[in-house]
């Protein structure tokens, strides 16, 4: 399952996300969004985890928990449509 956070401290890295949803079973991927020009993070990112049950456990915690000063939002990942598929 895929989920989407969002409100992150721009400082947040990569391997700080991947630790706090590891706490709730494997992370198969993370990836925090980046902006092209200063490099910086977005404030959001997206975590993989290959169990629905881990998945919905970390949204379930981690949904509203402060990090930093900012309340996180996790929510499942929506899946991209292409705009043709319309």
């Amino acid at each position: 399952m895929k989920l989407l956070i969002r409100n992150l401290p721009r400082t947040t890295t990569d391997a700080e996300l991947r630790t706090l949803f590891e706490a709730y079973g494997t992370v198969q991927s993370c990836i925090l969004v980046m902006d092209k020009e200063t490099k910086q993070s977005k404030g959001f990112g997206f975590v993989e985890m290959p169990k629905v049950g881990d998945a919905k456990a970390a949204m379930k915690s981690l949904n509203g928990k402060e990090l930093l000063g900012s309340k996180m939002r996790v929510k499942k990942a929506e899946s991209k449509v292409n705009a043709g598929d319309k």
